[in-house]
């Protein structure tokens, strides 16, 4: 799976000692596979210091997941588990992690998410009320490494990611959402684990010299 981390620098090396705690998961680098989600982050680190934002790419191998040496937690959307486990993060105020997971994924607390996690932990809404304005949420995704070890799943993506390139990849989910009436996470997984993206990712096909238009025609195709 194609994931991105956004930042104000290119990620060459990860290095825990600059991952800041208290955030969904607890601390530890998070990526995501949607490019919108890292993309806007990679635009809020950038203005914070003032440069522009990066976005770097990596390759998740997703047999990690069901690695028995590994503590994996994997949430399938907003519930009231994953708000739970949010909000013991977000309280931890100790130097040490509220768990002992390796990988944890599942869906992002943004800004507005997170202004209603302090109105549910001052009491101003119930759990009931939480979760209802929750499945009206866009789609996120976030990945969190919390541990050295985990970080074997993680490879530096160092093919071709260029601005096109990316923009190519964008182009062709948004064509899925449209035409096939999905959301950006179905259509995202669609697209990256497809014949033709793994094709695309290889630089001896040549295939990344095409448009982004080729490319969806012979996704299409091989949806047929």
């Amino acid at each position: 799976m194609k994931v991105y981390h956004g930042s104000y620098i290119a990620i060459e090396t990860i290095n825990f000692s600059f991952c800041k705690k208290r955030r969904d998961f607890g601390k530890g680098f998070y990526v995501s596979k949607l490019f919108s989600q890292a993309e806007y982050w990679a635009i809020r680190k950038g203005e914070d210091n003032d440069t522009d934002g990066i976005v770097t790419g990596f390759e998740f191998d997703e047999s990690f997941f069901e690695d028995e040496d590994l503590k994996v937690l994997r949430f399938d959307g907003y519930s009231e588990a994953w708000l739970d486990f949010v909000v013991r993060n977000r309280r931890n105020n100790k130097t040490h992690q509220v768990h002992d997971c390796d990988i944890i994924e599942g869906p992002v607390a943004d800004d507005d998410i997170a202004t209603r996690v302090y109105d549910y932990l001052n009491g101003k809404i119930s759990t009931g009320q939480f979760l209802k304005e929750l499945a009206f949420r866009s789609p996120s995704h976030q990945i969190c490494f919390c541990t050295v070890r985990s970080l074997q799943a993680l490879e530096l993506n160092k093919a071709k990611i260029d601005v096109e390139t990316i923009h190519m990849d964008n182009d062709v989910v948004q064509a899925l959402m449209t035409d096939y009436g999905i959301r950006e996470i179905e259509a995202t997984t669609i697209y990256y684990t497809s014949k033709t993206y793994t094709r695309l990712a290889d630089e001896t096909s040549g295939l990344y010299h095409k448009s982004w238009q080729e490319i969806y025609e012979m996704l299409k195709k091989e949806l047929k």
